[in-house]
């Protein structure tokens, strides 16, 4: 097992990519080196990498979200671009569906692709994204390495215990290449017991 190397300015972004860091070494390393720290760690992870390519900073585009006065909402209203999920939002599909709404990560993203549906769809696509949490394992975004490492990790060994699974993540991260669970991640909780 290499070493993980330390994030600075001699790293190329090949080996950076390679490594998992995180998000508060990714932030440091930018406010170090003049960098912007704005945005989740897929941003930081981009930004740095064009940086330890070219020494160039990647500017960042700052849009400002106009605030949309929806007025009285109803089923056939046109979700508009760049929803806000306010709470006016909130109260209208508190209405129509229920105390138990909220605005999932999934609800969210549906509404913000597709501006121009109505507001009778994303009803429909609520019920939909439930349905879909119920049969089955959801997607986890893909900054949130750890989240469906310890998932795929406790899929694979019931019984074990979170800290056996955090013992394999530690050995996972410090390694090079990707941070998905892998069975031979279990040499960490070996090694660990000897």
């Amino acid at each position: 097992m290499t070493e993980r190397p330390i994030l600075n300015t001699n790293l190329n972004s090949d080996t950076f990519r390679s490594y998992y860091y995180l998000k508060e070494e990714l932030v440091e390393f930018c406010r170090n080196n003049g960098l912007p720290t704005s945005g989740g760690k897929v941003e930081l992870t981009e930004r740095i990498a064009y940086f330890l390519d070219t020494g160039n900073v990647k500017t960042v585009n700052k849009s400002r979200r106009a605030t949309v006065d929806v007025g009285n909402l109803t089923e056939d209203t046109i979700i508009e671009n760049n929803i806000v999920c306010s709470e006016k939002h909130r109260a209208f599909f508190r209405e129509r569906i229920g105390k138990s709404f909220s605005f999932n990560v999934q609800f969210q993203k549906w509404l913000k692709a597709n501006a121009g549906k109505t507001y009778r769809d994303a009803i429909a696509a609520y019920y939909e994204i439930l349905e879909e949490k119920k049969k089955g394992k959801t997607k986890i975004d893909k900054q949130f390495e750890y989240n469906t490492y310890i998932r795929d990790f406790f899929e694979d060994n019931h019984g074990k215990s979170l800290d056996d699974a955090i013992k394999c993540w530690k050995y996972k991260k410090s390694m090079q290449g990707h941070n998905k669970y892998e069975k031979s991640d279990l040499v960490a909780i070996t090694n660990a017991n000897t």
